[in-house]
């Protein structure tokens, strides 16, 4: 096992199995979009708290949390307020609010190990404006009350955050983008860690190389 150093002149990332049991991989590089997206393309995603230092810490874990769209798990109280049409959602059409509330909602940028910094907001807004980022944005009439944001790449979504403002707001957006993968024939979620959250709404665990082999389909 071994922690590579990445060169920022130099584009590449060492072969994810070699990483640590955590699935750290790597350490350094940028956040250009040309980085990001092989990174993602491997299942390889930055993680690193930006008050603790600067440098950009590489994940890529060997045991991989997903949902798979046509899997999601509604329940009961879920569909009775899909059904009841308190919220709606909407896809890219504030990508910047989505990300700024992930960011701060309940005084995440001033935790210990807040990792959605303003290098990272501007990476992943590079990606948006490139159509490689999407947000889902949950509204209850004109007021955003939740949403998640995470990369596109070829029929997978690579989820990186979501945040509720009332309740249920974030599984809502969950759902909805549940859907719209599957309608457009989208394979797999990548939830990158399990909670107890994502668990509730389908989630499940596959190893690696399996994962690989649906991104790369």
């Amino acid at each position: 096992m071994a922690v590579w150093q990445l060169d920022k002149d130099y584009l590449a990332f060492p072969d994810p199995h070699t990483g640590e049991p955590d699935g750290l991989l790597a350490v350094g590089g940028d956040l250009s979009v040309d980085r990001l997206v092989l990174a993602y393309s491997h299942g390889i995603f930055p993680w690193y708290g930006f008050k603790e230092g600067n440098e950009i810490l590489w994940f890529c874990p060997m045991d991989r949390f997903v949902i798979f769209p046509k899997k999601i798990h509604v329940s009961h109280s879920m569909r009775t307020l899909v059904n009841s049409h308190r919220y709606r959602a909407t896809f890219d059409r504030s990508f910047d609010e989505v990300i700024s509330a992930c960011s701060k909602v309940g005084g995440r940028d001033r935790q210990c190990g807040a990792w959605l910094g303003s290098d990272m907001i501007a990476a992943y807004r590079r990606l948006h404006e490139r159509g490689l980022a999407r947000s889902v944005e949950v509204w209850e009439g004109d007021s955003l009350v939740g949403g998640l944001y995470g990369v596109t790449l070829g029929c997978s979504f690579f989820g990186e955050s979501m945040f509720s403002l009332h309740p249920s707001a974030s599984k809502y957006a969950l759902i909805a983008l549940a859907r719209w993968m599957e309608s457009v024939g989208g394979r797999l979620i990548d939830c990158q860690f399990e909670t107890p959250h994502l668990r509730s709404m389908g989630g499940e665990h596959i190893d690696y190389d399996t994962y690989m082999g649906l991104i790369m389909e």
